[in-house]
């Protein structure tokens, strides 16, 4: 039996994406790609992209702090307010998010800014932005206007507008050098993450589809934990996997799916926000369904250990 390092693409963003990231990068024989969404337009990312001029930063960081030599330190440091800012007009901002910002105004190059970053942190893997394309995503619902803006996109659908178109405005192709990255990979893993808002917007730059039909290996799904509002109410992990079909091109080969919730009441404070354990569903015949208890105590976030566990027993299954 001969061992080989594996790349292995992983799209997302948000908060979802590094709980994969933290996972895999301790794992040896995966050389990991972060493919990250570039549309976040509020918070700290959407100011400073308003006032600098800049790309969003803020999923960017994450997923670099994820992959840290030194994760906890730095998110300590690059994660806390500058004091000397609070009453400024920066004021609000992360050091990360200012930082990854100064660099690319210094080098006029978003991809180049994003290096300096993780060579600075010692990142275990890369971080590569979809686009470096300036683009704003916009929702049609099944009833009521559009919507235009991560924000007022994931707002609507919260308060119960169920989705039945997403676009970029404008169109964006996908960066030259990330499109021969995925192309070179062995495996791609999708999610977890906002579906709306953090996945399924990277299918839509123009080329990704195209770059990702080129892998031959296995595309993977790690479902949710939750559905994401009550526009979603009705969403599973078999939607998930049928929307992502159509948007890639390709069938998905496997489903990554919790099938255990937490006892208590940790799950009250999440039927406040109408959201509820995501059910499976009726996934393709030829999906693979990998289950397992992989909800966090407290939170609603993948155990580290146990989602790289499930994805490397995939990766060995077909690799």
């Amino acid at each position: 039996m001969q061992l080989r390092t594996l790349k292995v693409g992983c799209f997302g963003g948000g908060t979802g994406l590094p709980s994969l990231l933290g996972g895999l990068k301790i794992n040896a024989w995966i050389d990991v790609h972060a493919v990250v969404t570039m549309f976040d337009s509020g918070g700290s990312s959407g100011q400073l992209r308003d006032e600098l001029g800049v790309l969003p930063p803020g999923d960017v960081l994450k997923c670099a702090l994820a992959l840290a030599r030194s994760e906890n330190e730095a998110r300590r440091i690059l994660l806390s307010r500058m004091p000397a800012l609070e009453h400024g007009r920066l004021a609000g901002h992360t050091g990360g998010n200012l930082l990854l910002s100064m660099m690319e105004q210094y080098t006029g190059d978003f991809l180049a800014a994003v290096e300096g970053l993780r060579s600075l942190l010692g990142c275990k893997g890369y971080v590569w932005p979809i686009t470096t394309g300036r683009a704003t995503i916009c929702a049609e619902y099944a009833a009521g206007a559009p919507t235009r803006g991560e924000v007022e996109v994931d707002r609507g659908q919260s308060a119960g507008q169920r989705i039945t178109r997403l676009t970029l405005e404008p169109p964006v192709q996908i960066h030259p050098v990330v499109d021969q990255t995925i192309r070179g990979l062995d495996a791609i893993v999708i999610g977890p993450g906002s579906f709306y808002t953090s996945l399924l917007p990277i299918f839509l730059v123009g080329g990704c589809p195209e770059a990702i039909r080129a892998v031959n290996g296995p595309v993977i799904v790690v479902a949710n934990l939750l559905t994401e509002g009550s526009g979603m109410a009705h969403f599973t992990a078999a939607e998930e996997v049928r929307l992502i079909e159509e948007a890639i091109g390709r069938r998905v080969d496997v489903v990554i799916w919790n099938d255990t919730v937490p006892d208590g009441g940790v799950l009250e404070s999440y039927r406040a926000e109408n959201k509820a354990p995501l059910p499976l569903g009726e996934p393709p015949a030829d999906c693979l369904v990998v289950r397992g208890g992989l909800w966090r105590a407290s939170v609603a976030r993948h155990d580290r250990r146990r989602l790289r566990a499930a994805v490397w027993a995939v990766l060995a299954r077909y690799l």
